[in-house]
């Protein structure tokens, strides 16, 4: 390993749309903390929402910022560990020179929601990138004691390895699924987390596995992740499909990862009486549907599913074993000084982008 600077670069949230390239010093860890030298940090659409100066909850001015001012952002985070004392090597059971990837929250691990082993929804809610904790946007970063950390294998390139943040989420909106061997699994939406969530699926091994997305190389993706069927509901009835499919009954489980309003009520649409619908998207508008379907129509199981917790490991075997089709899912890379062509490329809807890296070493 080479000496590690004093100073680097680091990208800092001053404001809404205000993100500004710097310099600052390298941090110095702690005792029980850890200094990583960051490879790969993924950019995704809570990254552009925060840019946008979004509050935690939508349509409510009066509600903290997402990301506070002066913080690096950055969530999706793989490294080399280049300092810490045996104590926080220790800990976290790694070594100097390992890569590891860390989980997004960093759980105080005295809530009510971590005593009982609800980690990922402790109260309150420290997130790499947004609050508190510095994020990866930056040259080095801060492990602290209270992070989940792993590790990872250093011969897949930094930009896959990160993936495993958003696959882990993938994973998570999977297992809430409950998925049986004879269900009919509809996923809407074939980005970032729709192709893990596929691939999740598919290793249920359910009766089906139906893609739904508007791009057609998304929906070839998606084949290659897993998926039995792909449909494009702008070129088939996907309501007719799914009926034929299923004797006319509708899916036994929707899992959503648009983010658009309308796959909300197109879910509860296509489910049958007692299906499963698991919301993992965040919404930038409100959303609207009627809960008479929910309720005295179908009696739906309706979950919610945040981060990506106890899944790590397996989005890990995943990523290593080499059967995602990872080439192809990161498409776009970029440097540091480059973040604001990351963030314009994540939200160009109509771009060929699938998942967007920074690679602070370039």
């Amino acid at each position: 390993m080479s000496e590690t600077p004093t100073t680097m670069q680091a990208v800092v949230m001053h404001a809404p749309e205000d993100y500004r390239l710097e310099n600052r010093d390298v941090p110095t860890p702690a005792p029980d903390e850890l200094l990583i030298k960051v490879e790969a940090v993924g950019v995704c659409a809570s990254d552009l929402k925060a840019y946008a100066g979004a509050a935690k909850f939508w349509g409510d001015e009066n509600r903290e910022r997402w990301v506070e001012p002066g913080i690096t952002p950055g969530h999706e985070i793989t490294g080399e560990i280049v300092s810490g004392t045996a104590e926080a090597l220790a800990h976290h059971e790694v070594a100097l020179g390992d890569r590891i990837v860390v989980e997004q929250i960093v759980p105080c691990e005295e809530c009510m929601y971590c005593r009982r082993g609800w980690y990922w929804m402790c109260d309150p809610h420290d997130m790499f990138g947004f609050k508190h904790y510095d994020g990866g946007m930056a040259e080095y970063m801060i492990v602290p004691a209270l992070a989940r950390a792993h590790k990872i294998s250093p011969e897949i390139p930094p930009h896959h390895a990160a993936f495993a943040e958003p696959l882990s989420c993938s994973l998570h909106a999977v297992e809430r699924a409950g998925i049986q061997f004879e269900d009919v699994v509809v996923i809407a939406g074939a980005g970032p987390i729709g192709l893990g969530a596929i691939i999740g699926a598919a290793h249920k091994t359910p009766r089906m596995v139906i893609a739904l997305d508007f791009d057609e190389h998304k929906l070839e993706l998606a084949r290659k992740c897993g998926a039995d069927l792909t449909l494009n509901p702008s070129k088939v009835d996907i309501y007719e499909e799914i009926r034929g499919l299923t004797g006319g009954y509708g899916a036994d489980v929707y899992i959503e990862c648009t983010g658009h309003p309308s796959a909300v009520g197109q879910g509860l649409n296509l489910l049958r009486k007692l299906g499963r619908y698991v919301e993992y998207s965040v919404f930038k508008e409100n959303v609207s549907v009627d809960w008479s379907i929910i309720s005295d129509d179908k009696e739906l199981d309706v979950r919610g599913a945040h981060l990506g917790p106890y899944t790590w490991p397996a989005a890990i075997k995943i990523i290593e074993s080499g059967v995602l089709p990872l080439e192809e899912i990161c498409t776009h890379q970029f440097g540091l000084k480059d973040v604001q062509k990351a963030l314009d490329t994540v939200a160009d809807s109509a771009g060929a982008s699938v998942k967007v890296s920074l690679l602070p070493g370039t």
